[in-house]
């Protein structure tokens, strides 16, 4: 069959996707299983795949999808949903809002710094939803507090809910994790520096507003991304975001605290000075934070950097085997222990525990979690399923082919626009690299680049589609309680989504031809 069809044959799926979630609002867990069934079929017509691997296929991409993606995401909401119900997350929000009375500041801490880690421990939604809210309340308008913190939501994403994403992809495409967080990092390194000073910008109307904060927006952005990197190098992608956003979050509290000049009153909260966080005690803020200290450590415990406790908790583990037709197999690992989302939920328990919650209370929190994600595990386990076929077929091999041949070497500047697609569409960092990964490591062996670059730039990509998501905007809209005005919030982030996709498209690509090559 001509190599052009093939390749219109592959897209097809997937705009069925996206006019089902953006044109007829079909719920995307309904979306991705009608768009399954339709990549089921075309792998069997027209790729000539055996029944037997297209059932095997579809089996261990539930299970990949059940474990580890869900369960990080299950535990990681769990987090979040657990420290509301003891108090915690207020405590937070509190000690937060007390710390400056200057709104360019406040965005840094709650938008940028606290939104970060957010991300990194839950992600979906909470790094919007949350920051959104806690601006509001003192008193920033809805409209530049929502623009504000779907721009600051980008970057944190490609690390977001411990890693995941960057780990599936690591996995998927059979790369070395360290080296490929390395990689996202570096290619998103310019965007860490910049997008502090943008929502600062933001929030005050203009870059007028930089003036007198430069030094500690600066400092923001770059005690960010230092301590990532570090991290990314040396333990893989499960806690860069938390370090980065932890040491810039420190970094700025202290600068916050030294400054002796008043805030001018163009630039004042009236109400930040009114926060009960100047009342908590050393240890009751330490209470608060319990949840998520014990995630940091426990995960740190089980990274690299504790080889001897890794290898021994990783022995805890079932392979699972699923036949393909011609004699060989799909093997789906699961470590009961040292996947992220065990370790996420197992500190879940002890430090609500330590935060008070009764034994009834954990239990009611967490099937309430399951009962509040099933839609999502749903599209997440149908979403992989349906990469597994596609790779497994040979589907996404046509499109990363045609897509080649037709672009050249130009196709390294487009490459993280098929990442900013993905998430666009399915709304999520990890969906658009189990959708994407793939192709995009085919296309860097047909244009000898390092697969490890192009892979960086699908997740890269995808984190500028991040801020336009509607599921992003949805969540604002909520946040904001702008009912009926998601257009105003997504028009005012779009500008931004395209100069982050254009600047990280030439990045990727002059990157690659003037530095890399």
């Amino acid at each position: 069959m001509n190599d052009y069809l093939l390749f219109l044959l592959g897209v097809f799926p997937l705009l069925v996707m996206i006019v089902l979630i953006l044109k007829v609002k079909t719920p995307i867990h309904y979306a991705v299983l009608i768009t399954l069934a339709i990549t089921l079929a075309f792998a069997w017509l027209f790729w000539d795949t055996p029944l037997q691997t297209l059932g095997s296929a579809v089996g261990y991409g539930i299970g990949k999808g059940l474990w580890p993606i869900v369960i990080v995401i299950l535990g990681a909401i769990y987090s979040y949903n657990l420290m509301i119900k003891t108090g915690g997350m207020a405590v937070l929000k509190d000690v937060l809002a007390s710390i400056s009375d200057d709104k360019r500041i406040q965005v840094l801490l709650i938008s940028w710094c606290f939104g970060g880690f957010l991300e990194a421990a839950a992600g979906y939604g909470t790094a919007v939803a949350i920051p959104i809210g806690i601006l509001i309340a003192l008193g920033f308008n809805p409209l530049k507090a929502a623009v504000a913190s779907l721009v600051a939501n980008t970057v944190p994403t490609a690390f977001g809910a411990v890693g995941i994403p960057v780990s599936i992809l690591a996995e998927q495409a059979n790369l070395p994790v360290t080296t490929l967080s390395g990689v996202v990092i570096v290619q998103l390194a310019l965007f860490n520096i910049l997008l502090p000073f943008v929502i600062v910008a933001i929030i005050g109307g203009g870059i007028k507003a930089i003036r007198g904060v430069f030094l500690i927006t600066l400092l923001c952005g770059i005690t960010t991304l230092i301590p990532q990197y570090i991290v990314a190098i040396n333990l893989g992608a499960e806690l860069p975001a938390f370090a980065g956003s932890l040491v810039s979050l420190i970094v700025v509290v202290i600068m916050a605290k030294s400054r002796k000049a008043p805030t001018e009153p163009a630039w004042r909260i009236e109400t930040a000075g009114e926060s009960q966080g100047l009342h908590y005690s050393g240890p009751q803020i330490l209470r608060a934070c319990t949840i998520y200290i014990l995630i940091f450590v426990f995960i740190m415990l089980c990274s690299p950097l504790f080889p001897g406790l890794k290898a021994s908790v990783s022995q805890l583990a079932s392979t699972f085997h699923f036949p393909l037709a011609h004699g060989s197999s799909l093997p789906l690992k699961i470590e009961w222990i040292a996947t992220p989302g065990v370790l996420i939920i197992i500190a879940s328990l002890l430090g609500g525990i330590i935060q008070g919650a009764s034994v009834p209370t954990l239990f009611s929190v967490f099937f309430s979690t399951v009962k509040q994600l099933k839609n999502s595990i749903i599209a997440i386990t149908a979403i992989v399923a349906m990469a597994t076929v596609m790779d497994i077929s040979g589907l996404i091999a046509s499109m990363a082919h045609t897509m080649v041949d037709v672009t050249g070497g130009a196709y390294l500047f487009i490459a993280p626009v098929i990442g900013a697609v993905g998430t666009f569409v399915t709304g999520s960092d990890t969906n658009a690299n189990v959708l994407f990964g793939k192709l995009q490591v085919m296309a860097a062996d047909k244009l000898h680049v390092d697969p490890n670059w192009l892979a960086a730039a699908n997740t890269a990509g995808a984190t500028g589609g991040k801020m336009i998501s509607p599921q992003s905007i949805a969540i604002a809209v909520s946040a904001t309680r702008m009912e009926g005005q998601g257009d105003k919030i997504m028009s005012g982030t779009l500008k931004y989504c395209c100069a982050y996709i254009v600047g990280l498209g030439l990045i990727v690509g002059l990157g690659w031809y003037l530095v890399m090559a």
